[in-house]
């Protein structure tokens, strides 16, 4: 009973095949017939003598067995032709050649007193059996277009590059007519390629005629698919397509897509951060890993916007230890959830305004290398809660570094802004007052450094997701002066620099990182409500409200008294300010916890910026104080 069991599957699978292989090879048969009597009948002008009609009727079913031999051993049976591709037409080909050889080598050995055929019916007759066996099995892939669904409305695209993410992209969509694409022509500053076809679509001209072939084609979106655009590249495509009030979209950028394949499924609309960023950041990541791998790593602030990429990206380096250390319980959560189950990651719930807390913890985890990001950073918010500014900003800073000198912590980096350059706000203040505090102590023993930046694109809170909720609910987008002007970088560019700032770092330094050109606010609001397919002024007003309290037009990244000096890194610049007087700062210090203390804010944010715009070692009492 077992064996009948082992048996009958057997033999369904064997019927199975059969039911399935054998119209498969009865076509075959059919083909090889004409193909080797139409070469015949050819040769002779239609006019075949008797004694090579017998022989080719003799000769027939053995090129015919032949061929359906060949077809077996290189598996053209039992495939799924629909989804073939190069290695089964390689098979194909192989089959054909393999089987043409046999039979022309079977012409001239099987003679038996019969005419053998002519050598160049056998050779053309095999030819035309293995393109006919290709046709037949290829032909759902040849003419299956004419089969699919094709959209009614399909969008004509223009391209913009045609290089490999071009072909890629472009062969993607041509073969996915369900993507209800339209490649209409390309587009290309490579004047050679001008004329060529890419995929059957032609390379029609620069970018720069971009705006006369969308109106002279119809073309209803632009793609532009060059990864590794630069910012200004975008932007110029965008501002063309602006002008041909045409939509753009864009394939990811070369960092997005870093070890995976472009696809037409990869094509995104366009963000700010294509408009905004630069060429992508070159760092040495030994450098990194040096500073990193092996060590026990402590970041305050981990569930922020950039304490929490540091985590991701020190994360890579394989730190012994990451110690994760938030007031917010939420962000921390956040972050830990993100990380793998078998990280060496440990979350610590606990307020860097706590004195004994801090020496506690540090005490415990003995960090090697610590990055402090916890900060208050709102500007206007601030202003009015300057007290909350110092306690955190100021003291809490304190805190973390005399917890970092006493635990003997190799290197410290601090994460500070560009509004802590002249500053002109309580925020500003107070992060001027911290890098005074990281500097006057790198002669303890440990490589203490400030690494100072403006805003990030994205940062919780940030001008750009405001404008963006501003956007979504109908407007009006406010600006709070014509003039207003902010440096941007990604964060995940400031990060990578704050890394390799901070293995460059020797101790009582400012690394400030390049931040390019200032992005005009209100042109910022404009870029942003044409992203959103919405004309500025029209679908969205902008609104001048005027400028909030503590607020510059433009930032400093630089002290004018402050000389930068190259780093070895074009992206970083690296300055040595005097070094302040340790004494007069912790009188400072005093005076600001007394003021706090007292709870007369204005008292607290005019003493601030009073004593962050003079001298420390000049300093005076202020009123108030205890």
């Amino acid at each position: 009973m077992s064996v009948r069991a082992e048996r009958v599957p057997w033999a369904r699978r064997i019927a199975v095949r059969l039911r399935r292989d054998v119209p498969l090879a009865l076509i075959d048969l059919a083909i090889v017939l004409p193909a080797y009597l139409m070469p015949l009948v050819l040769r002779f002008d239609g006019a075949v003598p008797d004694a090579f009609w017998d022989s080719f009727w003799a000769f027939i079913p053995v090129a015919a067995l032949i061929h359906l031999l060949s077809n077996y051993l290189f598996g053209l049976y039992g495939q799924m032709w629909r989804y073939a591709s190069v290695q089964e037409a390689r098979r194909v080909v192989l089959a054909g050649l393999t089987a043409t050889a046999v039979v022309v080598l079977a012409d001239l050995w099987l003679d038996r007193g019969l005419t053998p055929i002519p050598l160049s019916v056998a050779v053309m007759g095999g030819t035309l059996s293995f393109i006919g066996f290709g046709g037949v099995r290829f032909q759902s892939r040849l003419f299956g277009f004419r089969r699919r669904t094709v959209p009614e409305h399909r969008t004509r695209i223009l391209i913009v590059g045609a290089g490999d993410a071009g072909s890629l992209v472009l062969k993607d969509i041509r073969a996915n007519p369900s993507l209800s694409l339209d490649p209409v022509g390309v587009v290309d500053d490579d004047r050679r390629k001008l004329g060529l076809s890419l995929h059957g679509v032609q390379v029609l001209g620069t970018r720069a005629m971009l705006p006369s072939l969308v109106q002279e084609l119809g073309v209803e979106q632009v793609l532009l698919a060059i990864p590794s655009a630069t910012s200004s590249v975008v932007r110029d495509v965008a501002a063309l397509c602006e002008e041909a009030h045409v939509t753009l979209r864009v394939l990811p950028s070369v960092r997005e897509i870093v070890g995976g394949r472009i696809t037409a499924r990869d094509i995104r609309d366009l963000r700010i951060e294509d408009l905004l960023g630069r060429q992508q950041v070159e760092t040495d990541p030994a450098a990194v890993r040096e500073l990193l791998e092996g060590k026990r790593v402590l970041i305050t602030g981990a569930g922020g916007s950039i304490g929490s990429e540091i985590v991701r990206q020190a994360m890579a380096f394989e730190p012994a230890t990451l110690v994760l250390v938030d007031h917010d319980e939420t962000h921390l959560h956040d972050i830990l959830s993100e990380l793998p189950a078998d990280a060496r990651v440990e979350g610590v719930l606990a307020d860097i305004r706590e004195r004994e807390r801090m020496h506690a913890l540090f005490g415990e985890h003995r960090p090697q290398v610590v990055f402090h990001a916890a900060a208050h950073k709102h500007v206007p918010l601030l202003e009015t809660h300057p007290d909350e500014a110092v306690l955190t900003n100021v003291l809490g800073t304190a805190n973390v570094v005399d917890a970092a000198v006493a635990s003997r912590v190799r290197r410290f980096v601090l994460i500070s802004t560009d509004k802590a350059v002249q500053p002109a706000s309580v925020m500003g203040s107070t992060k001027w007052f911290a890098e005074q505090i990281v500097r006057s102590v790198h002669e303890t023993g440990c490589v203490f450094s400030a690494v100072r930046f403006g805003n990030v694109v994205g940062s919780r809170g940030s001008v750009i997701p405001t404008f963006l909720k501003q956007i979504s609910q109908g407007g009006p987008v406010t600006v709070t002066d014509p003039s207003m002007a902010r440096y941007f970088m990604s964060i995940q560019e400031a990060v990578q620099l704050v890394l390799y700032a901070a293995a460059l770092s020797r101790g009582g330094e400012v690394l400030t990182l390049d931040m390019g050109e200032p992005v005009n606010i209100l042109d910022l609001a404009r870029k942003l409500i044409r992203l959103s397919g919405r004309v500025p002024g029209k679908d969205v007003e902008i609104s001048i409200v005027g400028v909030r309290p503590g607020e510059k037009l433009v930032e400093d990244l630089v002290h004018p008294e402050e000389e930068p000096l190259p780093s070895g890194h074009p992206g970083i610049s690296i300055s040595r300010p005097q070094v302040p007087d340790r004494p007069a700062l912790r009188r400072a210090l005093r005076e600001l916890e007394g003021l706090v203390h007292a709870g007369n804010a204005a008292a607290l944010a005019d003493g601030m910026k009073r004593m962050a715009a003079g001298s420390l070692v000049e300093s005076t009492p202020v009123a108030g104080a205890r």
